[in-house]
């Protein structure tokens, strides 16, 4: 499988979806839920600050994020939600000087991140078909979410997330099924499960949950990774590069090394081994 370079009009969306953390409020660690045991600082409810933020919103332990085992922080990406939504949508004012707002920030915020969640499946997908009619429907619904993201933040929040959702999901299934072969597990719970140097090529592991299972060596041509609970998971000495629908939060949650090789749209997490010679 060879994935087609996308013009450059998709090219600059892509691009848009990779995290800035310097052109955001700090909106993933106010807006957020969180909980101490899936790896943040502490329980938070959402609309509350995280303790580490400071006044620049940035993070005070970030540099120590590895050594405190701060996994849930590691792994979190907004696919570029964050500095969308402090740069475009709401550009004149924030959370923390404007809390008559807030409430709205922080719900335009958890629309746009599964927007631009939707679209980075989508971008992939248009670089994995060549399909005319699918590759159409693609561009078409890319086209809606952008249109959307233009709007006020009323209209973003009161979009039909789930009647979109409906739009999206038969896509990305086509070409799932496109890229899977006859070799697949009928169960979904496969944590922990020891994969070493399986040949894996075209297994549809989409939705499933492979928290520390064993990938290392295996070979993972087409293999389908949609939604698949990577935490812990160990790709160490593995070629990722031919798999479809890896995001940078799952990769951002497993283990590597520098013989992981990834697609070349995803970067190698900071929490992966020293030894990684980052490109």
């Amino acid at each position: 499988m060879i994935r087609t370079k996308l013009d450059s009009k998709y090219q600059i969306i892509q691009n848009n979806l990779k995290i800035d953390c310097n052109r955001c409020s700090g909106l993933c660690c106010v807006a957020l839920f969180c909980a101490k045991s899936d790896g943040f600082p502490e329980n938070k409810e959402s609309g509350i600050p995280c303790k580490y933020l400071n006044s620049n919103f940035q993070c005070d332990i970030h540099s120590k994020l590895i050594e405190m085992k701060m996994k849930g922080c590691i792994a979190y990406d907004c696919f570029g939600s964050g500095q969308k939504v402090t740069k475009d949508i709401f550009p004149t004012i924030n959370w923390k000087m404007n809390k008559d707002k807030s409430k709205e920030i922080f719900e335009t915020f958890l629309v746009v991140f599964q927007l631009h969640h939707m679209e980075w499946y989508l971008l992939e997908s248009m670089a994995l078909v060549k399909d005319k009619y699918l590759l159409d429907s693609i561009e078409k619904l890319i086209s809606k979410i952008e249109l959307v993201l233009k709007q006020p933040y009323n209209k973003i929040l009161n979009f039909d997330l789930n009647t979109f959702r409906f739009e999206v999901n038969p896509v990305l299934k086509s070409i799932s099924k496109q890229f899977a072969s006859n070799n697949r597990f009928n169960e979904k719970d496969l944590i922990g499960k020891n994969f070493r140097k399986a040949n894996l090529d075209g297994h549809d592991f989409s939705m499933s949950l492979l928290i520390a299972a064993n990938f290392e060596g295996c070979s993972l041509k087409n293999t389908n990774f949609l939604g698949a609970d990577l935490r812990d998971t160990n790709f160490r000495n593995t070629d990722l590069s031919s798999c479809i629908f890896l995001t940078q939060i799952q990769i951002n949650s497993s283990q590597g090394n520098s013989n992981t090789i990834l697609p070349e749209h995803l970067t190698y997490p900071i929490s992966w081994d020293k030894d990684k010679i980052y490109k």
